[in-house]
């Protein structure tokens, strides 16, 4: 079992959350909605959950495929529902950006599986009703 520990420490909404490991996470709401900016948006932080789940999976494969990683980011931008409550993610879109010399059809393929078959976030956000689109780039 997993467990995470929530405390709130700053403002009416601001709060660390700490794994078994001891690393901390801080979350907030907006300014808007009575928070301080003390942390991340909850909701931010799933797509944040996406993109660190995606990456791993993507290094592990391209590891595997004996292709050398120099640089590697993920772009990741996301569209919630309007006017319902829960406001669920509707779209997210993930761009893939590996810098060095790599074939891009072994990149493809391993973003592909990663997105499709491996990243347990992609498949809660998907079952959730998110439709999650992805592309991928190499610059030299």
């Amino acid at each position: 079992m997993i467990r995470i520990e929530m405390n709130r420490v700053s403002g009416d909404y601001g709060f660390e959350a700490r794994d078994a490991n001891g690393h901390v996470i801080t979350t907030d709401t907006s300014i808007e909605g009575g928070g301080t900016n003390f942390g991340v948006r909850p909701m931010q932080m799933l797509l944040m959950a996406l993109g660190g789940c995606s990456g791993i999976d993507v290094v592990m494969i391209l590891k595997k495929k004996r292709q050398e990683v120099q640089g590697f980011k993920l772009d990741i931008s996301g569209e919630r529902e309007v006017g319902t409550e829960p406001s669920l993610w509707k779209k997210i879109h993930v761009g893939f950006e590996f810098q060095g010399p790599m074939d891009l059809t072994k990149a493809e393929r391993a973003c592909q599986l990663s997105m499709e078959k491996y990243c347990s976030v992609a498949e809660t956000l998907r079952r959730a009703g998110a439709e999650i689109t992805w592309e991928v780039r190499i610059t030299e």
